[in-house]
């Protein structure tokens, strides 16, 4: 006889607990615990996934080989970039994103370019809307097959019979599991679906990506233990309004997770941006006050970006500061430096900040160019024409150096910009041709460098 019991489960960090109260014991959270029904099967019942057999033992610490091993190419160069060189084989990638952003249809690229047998698993949408996109995407593919199915058991049976070299799953939260009665969605069923391809992916050595759906807060839906199961998370990030999209690396534990991947959202899906420099900086003939270039670093990276500033009077009293692309804390600690150490009375106006493309930036090197957006908008008086901006900004009003200068400094020459100021304290190893390296030690001297 099956055994029938419930539990709660906190929708915070997955816990799980016996009877209901108010506040989670393990992350202290509020009114998150739910109560779902349990039902075990007999063993017999149910069946594990397929998979070579592997006794484990204790292994001697020198006995272990450290070769690197070989990574699986996703035919997507800017995803490769995130993932720190492609798919581990075994590994478990879990991808989240907005609401309509692209991830399953970056996805779909994936699985009908990569040069693998790939099983793409849809509990979203039928056979048919996906053929739809496919087509749209690229129109033919011999190595791509789709399974509409959203329990384990039969997917794993698929699986047994097709034997995919790379399976991606759309979604994580649709998947239930005959081992647990639980709704779909639900703490235990994501917990025990993840677990379950967990053990297919290591003792089969066949890589898996999840898509997941996240929550009003910006953060993957489900236990946070989700994120802990899986090897990488990624983020994809965007405003639907942009045509830009980028992959980040919330967690990889075979790479690095400052890489990022910039792609554009086109009629035929989402393409790779090689050169981002160019197309995130506008090319109008004259300058325009309120803008400044800053040379950024992201990842391994190096971008120029464009930001614009507007600042006017306050019409209803309260003065307003609003950030796009930019953390707005910081923009209030860079305008009371400018009130405080330079004396720019800004106090009685409002200050609006964007960065261009619907990209988020938060590298305290970009500090410097927003002074200066702020000063020429206020001052109505625009920055010269090819010059960028690559420094952080102290409380005290100093210029403070920031690391990989050479890099912004490359990246700032090879888009042909003349000038670019840095702090006096940087160290500049390499001379770049071509371009003109300034060194500012204080925010006045910035200002009667560039207004006066």
């Amino acid at each position: 006889m099956a055994k029938t019991k419930t539990a709660y489960f906190c929708q915070n960090c997955g816990a799980q607990y016996a009877k209901w109260t108010g506040q989670c014991p393990s992350c202290k959270e509020w009114n998150t615990l739910a109560e779902e029904l349990l039902q075990k099967t007999d063993s017999k019942d149910w069946k594990a996934p397929d998979a070579p057999a592997r006794s484990a033992r204790p292994v001697r610490l020198g006995e272990i080989r450290t070769d690197r091993e070989m990574r699986l190419s996703s035919g997507d160069p800017e995803l490769d970039r995130v993932l720190g060189g492609g798919l581990v084989p075994g590994s478990l990638t879990l991808i989240g994103g907005e609401p309509g952003i692209g991830k399953s249809t970056l996805m779909l690229q994936v699985a009908l370019k990569v040069p693998l047998r790939t099983l793409y698993v849809s509990g979203e949408e039928s056979e048919r809307q996906i053929a739809m996109r496919a087509r749209r995407v690229k129109p033919d593919s011999d190595s791509c097959y789709i399974l509409t199915e959203t329990n384990t058991n039969r997917i794993f049976k698929q699986v047994a019979a097709l034997e995919p070299e790379l399976v991606i799953v759309d979604s994580i939260q649709t998947l239930h599991s005959d081992y647990l009665e639980a709704g779909a969605g639900s703490v235990s069923q994501i917990r025990e679906c993840t677990a379950e391809l967990i053990k297919f992916a290591k003792e089969s050595h066949t890589p898996v990506i999840l898509i997941g759906h996240i929550t009003k807060e910006g953060s993957i839906a489900g236990p946070k233990i989700l994120e802990h199961m899986v090897d990488t998370v990624l983020q994809f990030e965007g405003d639907r309004n942009h045509l830009f999209r980028i992959v980040r690396a919330l967690k990889n534990r075979f790479g690095n997770t400052s890489e990022l991947g910039i792609y554009e959202m086109k009629g035929d899906g989402l393409h790779g941006v090689i050169n981002p420099s160019e197309i995130l900086i506008s090319r109008n003939g004259e300058p325009m006050s309120g803008t400044a270039v800053a040379a950024t670093v992201e990842g391994l990276r190096p971008l120029l970006i464009e930001i614009q500033a507007l600042v006017s009077s306050a019409v209803y009293g309260t003065p307003q500061r609003s950030a796009t692309g930019f953390p707005a804390k910081r923009l209030n600690m860079l305008l009371a430096v400018l009130e405080k150490r330079a004396g720019f009375k800004l106090a009685a106006k409002d200050v609006f900040l964007n960065i261009t493309g619907g990209i988020q930036v938060d590298d305290p090197a970009i500090d410097l160019a927003v002074l200066a957006a702020i000063l020429s908008s206020n001052a109505d008086i625009p920055v010269p024409k090819g010059v960028c901006f690559a420094a952080e900004i102290g409380l005290a009003g100093e210029i403070r150096p920031v690391p990989r200068i050479d890099q912004r400094i490359g990246e700032a020459s090879k888009l042909g910009l003349e000038t670019i100021y840095i702090s006096a304290n940087a160290k500049v190893s390499l001379k770049t041709p071509g371009i003109d390296v300034r060194r500012v030690a204080k925010v006045e001297e910035l200002v009667r460098a560039l207004f006066d």
